[in-house]
């Protein structure tokens, strides 16, 4: 049964993004969460991950990944979410971070201070994509969780709300390289400011585009 449900959720059908959860708590979890991160591959600004719990109980039909969701929406469900979960937190790594020890490694620091900040601790944790961090928690990567499962689901949202507000009060200092639209990624306008000005102190100086200006 646990793989017929499996594939329904792989299959053409809406997938039932509450299913996984309710399976590992019939198994006797009883914290599941959903961790997800924003920002690996802009040029600038912080990579930031998410964790949340959600409430056994709690649904919601606007929950989904973020990246399929408009701006206004994402803004409204980050209300939503870190009003109605059991836990939830939001950790970043700088630019200067991934700089020192490569965007891997950032990123999966971002992911274990997010865990480790969750009150009450998580019992298990389901994560998009194939890379874990190193946590003494039983854990699982999904490729394309956060359209699978409703806590990553959740946790893409928080994180992508989060960065995309960082990077508008950046633009504040910075408006010469577009943050307010761009969000750091290598867009046409955004690389054309930094061959005009060079790198302001939130750009990545090892990424491609940035190194050697």
């Amino acid at each position: 049964m646990v793989g017929s449900g499996r594939l329904a959720r792989n299959s053409a059908a809406v997938p039932d993004l509450w299913a996984l959860e309710r399976e590992l708590r019939a198994r006797g979890a009883r914290h599941v969460a959903g961790i997800d991160e924003a920002g690996r591959g802009p040029l600038a600004g912080p990579v930031v991950a998410a964790a949340v719990i959600l409430h056994p109980g709690f649904t919601h039909p606007g929950i989904n990944d973020s990246k399929l969701l408009a701006e206004r929406r994402r803004e409204e469900l980050f209300g939503v979410i870190t009003a109605a979960a059991a836990a939830w937190a939001i950790v970043e790594s700088s630019a200067a971070e991934i700089d020192a020890i490569n965007i891997l490694q950032a990123t999966l620091r971002a992911m274990e201070g997010a865990i480790a900040a969750l009150t009450p601790a998580a019992d298990y944790l389901l994560i998009d994509g194939p890379i874990l961090p190193a946590v003494l928690i039983p854990r699982e990567g999904l490729v394309g969780g956060d359209r699978r499962v409703a806590c990553i689901a959740a946790a893409s949202i928080l994180a992508k709300v989060h960065r995309d507000r960082l990077m508008r009060g950046h633009d504040g200092r910075w408006p010469l390289y577009g943050f307010r639209s761009n969000k750091g990624y290598g867009t046409a306008e955004h690389l054309r400011a930094l061959a005009a000005h060079g790198p302001c102190p939130i750009h990545r100086r090892t990424f491609r585009g940035v190194a050697g200006r």
